[in-house]
Formats: C-alpha cells, structure tokens, sequence
C-alpha cells in the first residue's frame, strides 16, 4: 500500500486534471482568454499492445537475452504498472481494453468461430474521444469484428489500417499472404502495403501523428508480431540464434526487438514535433507468451489464468504529469484502460454502459478482479478462471478444482492453499458466482450478426475466422454458416471461394428458404451465383462444397450488390 500511496501523491496533478478541465471551462466566460493558453492543453494519447509478448520479454524484467531499451524507457520515464493483468487470450482483452467492461458483457467469448465479433452497442474509448474532438487513428489488429457494423471504422476509429480476423496468415486473410506486403485494409478498402508489418503499422501512425499534430489525437498501434507464425528478417533472429536460443525462441525476440526499434523511432518522433511533454504514451501487451521461454518465474502460458498467462508489462509514460520512476503496486487490469484514458483527458465516461474499470490516475480502492477463458460459444462457470485480490489468487481449473494461491508469498503458484484456507476460498468463489450471473445476464452469448445488403460494406467478405456451427474449424473439411442480417431488399451476387477441387462437385448456397446448387469442375477455386434474392432479416447463410458424398465448406464468401460502398 506504500506504493499505492506514492503513485497517488506522485500523480495528484492528474487526478485533479478533470476537475481542472471543468473549471477552465467555466474560466472562459469570465476571464480572458489568456487564462486558457495558461492552463494545460488535453493530452495526445498514444497506445501500443503487442500480440504474445509475455511479461518476461522486456529486459526490464531481468530477460537474460533479450535487450528492449526503448519499451523499458517508457517504464523508467513514466510508471510500471507492476500488478497488471489481462485475459489469457487476445480478443477478449482487446474488448475489455476498448470498452471498460469485462468481455463477457460485450459478447466476445474467444478469439475465433464468429466469438470474437463485438456488439456494436458497445462504446469504446475511441467513439468516447472522437466525440470530445479527437483524432481517432488505428493502425494494426482490431480482432473485434471484420465486418459492418463491427469494424474499427464502425466502432470510433476515423482512420483504421487494419489486418483481417486475429492475424495475417489466418483464414480471414487472402491465401499465401503474411506479414511481408501484407494484405490489409484502409477504412474499409483493401489496402496493400510494402514492407514488414510492424514497421508498417508504425510507419503509418508517425504519418497520422505528424498530420495530427496541432490536434489532440489518440493512436492505437497493435502489432500481431510476436504471434505466430513467427516471420521475421534473418538479420533480427541471427543474433539470438548465436547467443544458442532455439530456432523458435531467436524469432520471437528478433520480433520484439523490431518492435523496440520502432517504439524508438515513435518516441523520436514526439521529440521532434514537440509532442513529448502532453502525450500519454502507454505500452502494454495482450496475454502471456504463447510458447515455453523466459518468463520471470511465472507459471503458466497463454490461454491458462495462471500469472504467465495473464499478467503483462505495462508502462505509461506522460512527462507533463507523471514523475519518472514511478511504480505502482496495486492490482490492475485491462478494464482500467479506458477509465483512466477519458480521465486523463478530461472526458466523461460512456453512458447507459456499467463501466467495470478504475481509472488509474485515481486512488487505489480495495477490489476484486476477474478473468477466464476457454473453447466455447458461451462460456462455463468457474472453468480456466482467476479471482484476484491484492494478496489472494482463486484459480478454477477445466476440472473446475478450487486452487488458492498467496501471491505475495506465492508468486509462483506454486503450493495450493484452498484446503488450508477453506473459508478464503470460498469467499472468493461466491465473489466470483456473482460476477459470473452478473456479466451473463447482461445480454448473454448470441452472437452479433453482420449486416449485409448496406451502403456501407460492398461487397461483404465473410472467412471462416466468423462462422460457426458443430463442424466449424479451420481444417480442411469444416463446415459453418454465418449469422447475418440482410438489412434491404436487394439481389447479390454471391461468390463461392475454396482451394482447388480434386474432382468435380457441387456448390451449395443456402439462407433460409433460398437454395442454390451449380456444378463445380475439378480444378476450379470459385463459382459465382448471380441475382440471388436473400430473406430480408436475420439469417443463416452457408456455402459449400459436395464432394463423393462429404460436404465442406467454402473458405469465402463474398456477397456484392449493384450499389458500391458508401465512402
């Protein structure tokens, strides 16, 4: 709690700053406008979250191998968030980070299968500080939805060079693409870029920086890199390979090194346009470390609610407000995010929407935290779960089994206390009961559904990244259907996309009462029906593929209507 305490005194012109704000508003009836020039100006907000780095890749966190001086400066300059927690996998962390509020309620579940398209009633951060004057710029992996009304573009960001689905090389990318020219797409149009993808997405956000300069803007920079596959140039692996790390290992830090370098040449940036001062600079990453390597003694990896799995570097940087070597001690997590962004920036918070999230600029409370994961259309209770408190960790297993961890003492977890402290853990799991009905209840585990038939997406591209069903996978022979709405009345010409066929087929299109079947050739990658007249309304639409007495699923389908896209 010392900690706690000096961060508070440390940041107490920050706390104050929305009191400011309000009060340079009622400043400017009065006075004259000098009073204004005096007062300080909103901060620009720049935020970096990078896909698979574990806590223990930042040389800040003792790394034996790894060198990342730049994010380790954002620490060193501003504040380490020393406590600091995510979800153990990435799309839902991505929608609490957006929204404040725990992913639950938001109906992202998972990270794929049409789970992770968030509803697009939620209010992100973005929609909050575009509306408070803002410039709004993405650059990177949304991973919350690829199609309208779910998009980034759809969601707050006014500009939004984004890759498709969870990462390039996926199914909702175009076949043979990675993360060299990568395939992505700018506010809605395919956009093809020369060049490494971190570099890119940074090349880009300096530029919608520079542009934005006499404006208060907010740049979300979220690299896949170091998400598999792990496609780097030789020359950033080589020096890890030599230093004896395996093959993989070598890739993963050659990544994260690039994504220093470039972190570098942004806060460069800043110094050069005199943007250092006023900008709130805040690195963090997603969820654990995806493969076994250095992890600062944690347990666990990605997709567990052990500490490895959800516990991540966090750093904020802001000289104008924060003094430098600040660190904070008390538990905190990805639903804080946008409390303490719309605080810094002097903007009220999302109505009509429980807001689960602290600001951080704010004295620290006594709480509870929680996180779960796992496959599913809608999640189970007490299974691949934590309940974090500042001293106690309740763990639910797949088995549903209870495990206490006393983290100050334990922070390995590595001795099981629940059968010695029967009545902490079952504190904690009626705590965590009445979490779980909580963010259940508030619209449950019914999909969105993604529009079709409007001006604002045409043609709509739907990938396997999205559908859904018993036999929905990506391997070759899944089978899915996608949940729409087709919101005019209107005829499509629809376009069937699959590997080539070893032998003749059959193309089947089916949504609702309307059925189509045309021969398929051996050797042919797509078929296109035309003047199809879809149910207006909600529906199930599915392509396929019959082949020999099995059916698969077509890996694309592109629905296009006469009238293009709204610009």
């Amino acid at each position: 709690m010392r900690n706690n305490a000096d961060i508070y005194t440390r940041l107490v012109p920050v706390v104050s700053l929305s009191k400011m704000l309000t009060r340079r508003a009622a400043l400017a009836s009065a006075f004259a406008p000098a009073v204004l020039k005096a007062a300080p100006a909103r901060p620009n907000v720049i935020f970096i979250l990078t896909d698979d780095q574990g806590y223990g890749d930042v040389s800040l966190h003792g790394n034996p191998n790894l060198r990342t001086p730049n994010m380790d400066a954002i620490a060193q300059q501003g504040v380490q968030f020393t406590r600091f927690h995510v979800m153990p996998v990435c799309s839902p962390t991505r929608s609490c980070l957006m929204t404040g509020r725990y992913n639950y309620r938001t109906g992202v579940v998972d990270t794929y299968l049409g789970r992770s398209m968030m509803h697009s009633s939620e209010v992100t951060v973005a929609e909050s500080l575009a509306a408070a004057g803002y410039q709004t710029g993405l650059f990177g992996k949304w991973h919350l939805g690829d199609n309208y009304p779910l998009r980034a573009m759809d969601q707050g960001f006014q500009t939004a060079l984004t890759l498709r689905g969870g990462g390039l090389a996926q199914p909702a990318s175009p076949p043979n693409t990675g993360y060299f020219d990568p395939p992505l797409e700018l506010n809605g149009r395919r956009a093809i870029r020369k060049g490494y993808c971190s570099d890119i997405f940074f090349d880009e956000a300096l530029q919608f920086i520079e542009k934005n300069r006499r404006k208060p803007f907010f740049t979300y920079i979220s690299t896949n890199a170091p998400h598999t596959p792990l496609e780097i140039k030789e020359e950033w692996a080589e020096p890890y390979r030599k230093a004896g790390l395996d093959d993989t290992t070598a890739r993963i830090y050659g990544m994260v090194a690039n994504l220093d370098s470039n972190i570098g040449r942004l806060m460069e940036h800043l110094r050069r346009l005199n943007l250092e001062q006023n900008t709130l600079l805040w690195f963090m990453t997603d969820n654990g470390p995806q493969q076994p390597r250095f992890n600062a003694g944690l347990r666990g990896l990605k997709t567990t609610p052990y500490e490895g799995g959800i516990r991540v570097p966090s750093f904020l940087r802001w000289p104008a407000k924060i003094q430098p070597g600040t660190k904070d001690a008390r538990i905190a997590a990805h639903i804080d995010f946008l409390p303490t962004v719309l605080d810094a920036c002097g903007v009220p918070p999302p109505k009509d929407h429980k807001i689960d999230g602290r600001s951080l600029l704010a004295p620290p409370v006594e709480r509870s935290l929680y996180f779960q994961w796992h496959r599913g259309d809608a999640p189970e209770a007490f299974r691949n779960c934590a309940v974090l408190t500042d001293r106690w960790k309740l763990v639910g297993t797949d088995k549903r089994e209870p495990e206490l961890y006393d983290l100050p003492n334990d922070p390995g977890e590595s001795k099981n206390l629940a059968a010695a402290e029967p009545a902490i853990a079952r504190k904690l799991r009626y705590q965590y009961d009445a979490w779980f009905a909580d963010v259940s209840a508030e619209r449950g585990y019914a999909p969105p559904r993604i529009f079709v038939g409007t001006p604002h997406e045409n043609p709509v591209i739907l990938s396997r990244q999205d559908w859904r069903g018993p036999q929905a996978s990506w391997n070759a022979d899944g089978l899915g259907h996608y949940e729409i709405d087709v919101r005019s009345t209107t005829t499509f010409e629809v376009t069937l996309r699959f590997p080539p066929t070893t032998q003749d087929a059959t193309a089947i299109l089916t949504c609702g009462s309307v059925r189509q079947e045309v021969p398929v050739p051996a050797g042919a990658t797509q078929v296109v029906l035309s003047k199809v007249v879809l149910p207006q309304g909600p529906a199930n639409i599915e392509g396929s593929l019959q082949l020999a007495g099995r059916r698969i699923g077509a890996h694309y389908l592109e629905l296009r209507t006469g009238k293009p896209s709204a610009k």
